[in-house]
């Protein structure tokens, strides 16, 4: 499994970016996608999940009802919207893959793709 990760920037609070995981795998019935973060300073932490088949998906407390994690089956890609984007958002975003029921822990994640920066202004 290959993932390719895009989409950050840097950008004032409260607005929005997309972020896109292009994925390159044999099989994607039984495989969850995952969206982590690593802030200065900080240990890599969960955002979002998203299982393959079913579409279902998981969010960490923080980004609730501010980000959206999607499927693209023509395009094989994950995308992560993110809205009312505050500056303790900025960190190096990274999608990840495993198979099995998608999960917040990183470690379950065996696939990286490289990370994605995103700068959130105050």
């Amino acid at each position: 499994v290959q993932l390719q990760a895009s989409g950050g920037g840097l950008v004032q609070a409260g607005g929005s970016l997309r972020l896109s995981c292009a994925i390159s795998a044999r099989i994607f019935n039984n495989i969850s996608l995952g969206w982590f973060r690593r802030a200065p300073g900080k240990e890599r932490e969960f955002v979002a999940a998203i299982t393959w088949r079913t579409g279902s998906t998981y969010y960490a407390d923080s980004v609730k009802g501010r980000f959206t994690i999607s499927k693209n089956n023509t395009k094989n890609a994950i995308h992560l919207q993110m809205n009312s984007l505050k500056p303790e958002d900025t960190a190096i975003y990274y999608c990840a893959a495993r198979f099995g029921a998608n999960t917040p822990r990183n470690d379950l994640y065996r696939y990286w793709g490289q990370g994605t920066q995103v700068t959130v202004s105050s």
